[in-house]
This record gives structure tokens, C-alpha cells and sequence, in this order.
């Protein structure tokens, strides 16, 4: 199977300003924005940590030694980069602890770890993957290939375009692996090959495939201009509320996309997804076809599928200047990615 990992540009038209990321983890910065707040009762101890050079998988661990516990009773609500310096919650479950009980954690959490622990709170259920709203990015782009003030120029005008527009939710290449070894591995499961592979790791070999499909959908979307048009058939999405429904009356809904009430959908194919119709299936079932493979091998691996946000809203974007470095700051709901975002300003792979 021949990958395509290449990508179309919201901002084709505007010229990006180059540069590099993650000269040091300061110049990523990534700050989760809770779905709710600890209550200050229960068993499980929330707890905020400010860490770098780690993934989220390894603080999971080394807390599970230092409490003596199964990893599994360290939760987390997503999955964050160790080249970069991000500030997420983890829980532990304890038991009944007291305030003093607390004071305690926090400091043998100190003696084991190097993180910053900004509060630790009690709450009575786990912290699992999703309970999150999102993230908050303030990322520096070094090293431009243009003066200060010009990459502010260009970066500004590319600005504007994306908060008016949004941009397609693709998944970003750090999913799909070396060269897209991720896809060509879930292909094969898809193909009924590697099935005795660890479940976990068939999970998120399928999913990378899946993923792949949805940004080839997006691709296409975009370069047909379909992006900018809500079609008869989409799947829609309320941005208000998240719920999906049919598009019956393209003419009515496109002044609610237009306004950023709504935005269609793109498909993680799967025997349970919701399928569009009419001109919007007709774009799905290419994706379909192009790749060689049908919903029925999907539902022989019981992979069900869903649908996702199809246009990603950045509203509060900004760009301005520390130093001689361009600085972007935006938030992204949760299972979107930055260097979507990023790419539209520095286009690096021109």
C-alpha cells in the first residue's frame, strides 16, 4: 500500500516564516484545562504537576513505586510530550487520607521526582483519559528565515486567515510513526495479519490507520473546497454542545457553519460509525475505495468507530514577538494537535 502522509495548507496562499521548534522544552509549553475541579473529598488524590523531559506514561510509573501501587491506580486524562514543558493532573488513589496524609504525598513525591507540584487535591473518583477539555499551547518558533518584524507580518495575515476559517483536524505525524510504520502495520491487522499482538498495541496500530483515513477525508475535503461548504448528508457537529445530527437542508445549515455554530464531521471508520449520505458519503466511500478495504473488515476486528470534529476553531490565537522569536498562543480542544496549527505558520515541508 502506497502512504500519502502529505498534507494541503489552509494558508497555501501565504507564505510561511520557517524556523524550528523544542530548541529546549521552555520553547513548548502545554498547559491541560481540566473538565472539572477536585472537591477536596475522597480517595483519590488530584494531583498538578509541571514536568520536562518525561512522557506521562513514565510519571504514571514512578508514581505507582512510589506509592506501591499497580499503575493502574494513577490516573491521567491525556497523554503529553516529554520535549516539552507541560502541566498536567495525575490521581492516585490513597484511600481515607487526611490533610496531613496530603502534606505527606506532595513531599515524598518532591524527594523522588523532579517536577513542580502546583496543588494536590482530594476528589472521590479516578482522573481517566478524556477528562479533559483541552490544552493551552505557548509554543516559541526560532530560528526563522526572516527578520523579527517581517515573520510577525506574515505570521499575523496567517493568523487572521485561520481564526476566520478554523483549520482541518488532522491528526499530526507524530501518530502514524517513522515514515508512516504505524499505518503499514495497522493495514496489515485490518488485512487479518498480526492478530496475536498485544491488544493494546493492535489498538493503537488500528487507530493510527484510522487516523490516517480520517486525514486523507480531510485532505481531500479541503482540496475539492468542500472544507468551506456543509454538504447533504454530512454528519454535523454542534460546537455548543458536541451533538451530532444529519444534514437535510445544506442551504440552512451553511450559515450556521459560517457563523461557527456547527461544523461537518470526518469519519474514523468503523462498523458502528455513523455513515454520511448522499454527496458526503460519496467523498467517505472514496476514501474507502482508494485505500481497498470495506467497513466489513472493520466489523470482523470489532472496531466501531465514530466521528470527528471535522473543523478546528482557534479563536483566541495570537502571535507577537519575544525577542527575535515568533510566539503562538491558542488552546485546542482535547485529541486535537498543535503542530496542525503550527505548520500553517512556518511551512517547513514546501
Amino acid at each position: 500500500m502506497e502512504i500519502n502522509l502529505d498534507l494541503p495548507y489552509m494558508t497555501k496562499d501565504l507564505p510561511g516564516v520557517g524556523g524550528r521548534l523544542r530548541l529546549t522544552p521552555g520553547h513548548f509549553i502545554v498547559e491541560e484545562i481540566p473538565l472539572y475541579e477536585p472537591n477536596g473529598e475522597g480517595a483519590h488524590l488530584y494531583i498538578n504537576i509541571t514536568k520536562e523531559g518525561l512522557t506521562t506514561k513514565e510519571i504514571q510509573e514512578k508514581l505507582a513505586v512510589i506509592f506501591n501501587c499497580p499503575n493502574i491506580d494513577i490516573g491521567y486524562a491525556g497523554l503529553k510530550d516529554k520535549h516539552a514543558r507541560t502541566t498536567q493532573t495525575f490521581s492516585v488513589l490513597l484511600g481515607n487520607v487526611d490533610n496531613d496524609s496530603i502534606n505527606d504525598t506532595v513531599k515524598q513525591i518532591k524527594g523522588h521526582l523532579p517536577v513542580t507540584i502546583n496543588w494536590a487535591k482530594l476528589h472521590r473518583n479516578k482522573l481517566k483519559p478524556g477528562h479533559l477539555l483541552g490544552n493551552r499551547f505557548t509554543i516559541k518558533v526560532t530560528n526563522t528565515n526572516l527578520n523579527a518584524t517581517k515573520s510577525l507580518e506574515y505570521a499575523q495575515e496567517i493568523a487572521e486567515h485561520l481564526k476566520k476559517n478554523g483549520v482541518p483536524n488532522f491528526f499530526g505525524p507524530q501518530r502514524f510513526g517513522f515514515d508512516g510504520e504505524n499505518i503499514q502495520k495497522g493495514v496489515k491487522i485490518i488485512q487479518g495479519k498480526n492478530l496475536g499482538i498485544d491488544p493494546w498495541l493492535r489498538r493503537f496500530l488500528i487507530s493510527s490507520y484510522q487516523g490516517y483515513l480520517c486525514n486523507r477525508y480531510l485532505a481531500n475535503r479541503l482540496e475539492s473546497d468542500n472544507y468551506y461548504l456543509i454538504l447533504m448528508g454530512d454528519i454535523a457537529k454542534k460546537y455548543s454542545t458536541g451533538g451530532l445530527f444529519q444534514v437535510e437542508d445544506p442551504q440552512k445549515e451553511q450559515l450556521r457553519y459560517e457563523n461557527h455554530e456547527i461544523s461537518f464531521t470526518s469519519p474514523i471508520f468503523g462498523s458502528k460509525m455513523w455513515d454520511a449520505t448522499g454527496p458526503a458519503g460519496k467523498l467517505e466511500e472514496e476514501i474507502l475505495n482508494e485505500a481497498g478495504i470495506t467497513l466489513q473488515q472493520f466489523d470482523y476486528l470489532k472496531i466501531k468507530g465514530t466521528r470527528r470534529l471535522g473543523r478546528l476553531l482557534i479563536p483566541d490565537l495570537n502571535v507577537s514577538l519575544e525577542n527575535q522569536d515568533l510566539l503562538v498562543e491558542f488552546f485546542l480542544p482535547k485529541g486535537a494537535f498543535a503542530t496542525i496549527v503550527l505548520r500553517e505558520f512556518m511551512k517547513n515541508d514546501e
